[in-house]
């Protein structure tokens, strides 16, 4: 599904939040930067929009990987990356959230944005994070969420109606976006996916919600 619209893919994602992902992005970053990482995977990369947000946000001066498992949505974030001699120490890679190609207790900072709904197993694929992560270390879950009760009405019809229609016309593939629709509005709460955090062994967590609670940030320390 990610393959057939991976060309496409950016065009959608700015289209059909109205250009709010760039300010999600920008939040996620920031508070990536406070916790002072040494190394950063980004799972679930896509097109690397998030990679080189972090490489901005962060400086040369701290390694960023990006993994995903679809072929064709890396080829998009590295031809992006040759673009601009800003990001030439950037590195995609092939990655499966169900079995990382990382070493345990590896990394300082993990990010994974909007990748969560689609793990086949939410809970092998958090402790599978938890797993690479060094002790202290830090989980950045930037994911959609349950709004806020009075603008769920309004955006629920959004995304039945008309957020599939209009993805048919800036990918030529509604039905990948109909999948979306569907996995956004069968998502836990900010405060369920924290529980479920916390079942898979992370001490704390904390959820901020962003944008009336369309989307959430998730982040969890390893103990």
């Amino acid at each position: 599904m990610f393959a057939g619209i991976a060309g496409r893919y950016d065009v959608a994602n700015h289209l059909l939040s109205g250009g709010i992902d760039f300010y999600w992005r920008r939040v996620l970053t920031r508070m990536v930067l406070r916790c002072g990482p040494r190394e950063v995977v980004d799972l679930a990369t896509g097109s690397g929009d998030v990679a080189f947000k972090l490489r901005d946000r962060l400086g040369t001066g701290v390694p960023i990987t990006g993994l995903d498992f679809c072929e064709p949505m890396l080829d998009e974030a590295r031809a992006k990356k040759n673009k601009s001699p800003a990001y030439t120490d950037l590195e995609f890679a092939f990655g499966d959230c169900m079995e990382l190609p990382l070493e345990d207790n590896s990394v300082d900072a993990v990010t994974i944005s909007f990748g969560v709904r689609n793990f086949e197993d939410r809970q092998r694929g958090l402790k599978e994070i938890l797993r690479i992560l060094r002790p202290g270390g830090r989980l950045f879950v930037l994911e959609f969420s349950q709004p806020d009760r009075w603008f769920r009405p309004i955006y629920y019809i959004y995304l039945k109606y008309i957020l599939p229609r209009v993805a048919a016309l800036a990918t030529g593939d509604k039905s990948a976006y109909d999948y979306l629709a569907g996995t956004i509005e069968n998502f836990p709460t900010k405060e369920a996916l924290a529980e479920q955090l916390k079942a898979a062994g992370f001490e704390t967590v904390k959820a901020t919600g962003l944008t009336f609670s369309i989307v959430a940030i998730h982040e969890a320390q390893k103990a």
